[in-house]
This record gives structure tokens, sequence and C-alpha cells, in this order.
């Protein structure tokens, strides 16, 4: 990358920043490092309440990423809109996690770059990453298998734009 070229800077937004947007920064380092674009890609997570600040994944959401070979890594914490401001993607998990990004996005300022992860699918098709805390392992692998597909379209999407 050069150097005067800041890097392209990805936010995954969810609830509670503990199972579907750590699932998504996670899966999207481990893809973007074995690109070897780490240094052109600044990626982070963040919840729409703060309930769990400074907590790590959900465990169950761990064990699922561990399994299929990802580092866990990362904290909760609460999105600010200087987030809005500072990254040039924030991807939502769901409608309601749209809502209040674009609710915290008062002026309207930043609707171009507030939008939905499953936008970036390629293989599958789905409304919306469907939030599994209160559900099965089932849900932890549907979150997974969403995330890792929409990542990986997202990825191909942002090497277009960087060149």
């Amino acid at each position: 990358m050069p150097a005067d070229r800041k890097p392209f800077r990805v936010l995954f937004v969810c609830m509670g920043n503990i199972c579907r947007s750590p699932a998504a920064e996670i899966v999207f380092r481990k893809q973007v490092d074995e690109e070897g674009l780490t240094d052109a890609i600044h990626i982070d997570s963040a919840g729409t309440i703060g309930y769990h600040a400074g907590k790590g994944p959900d465990p169950r959401m761990a064990d699922t990423l561990r399994r299929r070979g990802y580092e866990i890594t990362g904290r909760s914490r609460q999105v600010t809109s200087e987030d809005l401001r500072d990254f040039d993607l924030v991807l939502a998990a769901d409608e309601d996690n749209l809502k209040d990004l674009r609710r915290l996005d008062r002026a309207g300022t930043y609707r171009g770059k507030i939008r939905l992860l499953v936008e970036y699918c390629v293989e599958k098709e789905a409304s919306h990453v469907p939030d599994p805390y209160y559900g099965g392992q089932r849900g932890f692998e549907e979150v997974a298998d969403l995330v890792e597909d929409a990542c990986q379209g997202l990825l191909d999407s942002i090497k277009r734009q960087i060149g």
C-alpha cells in the first residue's frame, strides 16, 4: 500500500458485540491477513448497546469459530457517532442494528456507508444475520456460515475499490 494512502476502515455492528459482529471481525481479519492486506484494511466491531462492554466474544461463538480455525480476539464496545465518521463502511447484522445506526446518524451524513452485512453474501441468501444468543449450536453455525460468505464478498469488493 502506498505510504500516502490510509487503510480502508470497516466496522461490523450487532446489538451486544459478543456474537455476530465479533464473529465478522474475526473472520474478516483472517481473510484479510491471508490476502496480505493487513496494512490496507483496518477492522473493528461494536455493539449498539454497551451492556457487554469490555467482555470477549460469547463462549459459544468463540468455540464455533475456534473449531473452524480462527483465533479468538477482541473486546466488546459500544458504537459511537465518531465511528460513523471514522469508518469507510459500517455493516449492521440486522435491520434493528441498521435502524439504530441510522438514528445515531441524525443528520443522515453517513447514510451511504451504513449497510447490512448480508448485502455482501455471494453463496447464501439471507435478509440478515440472525442473533444466535438465545438459540442452540445450530444458530452459531448459521452465523459463522453467513459471516464467512459475506466477509469473502466484502473482501472481494474492497479489493476492487483499493486496487
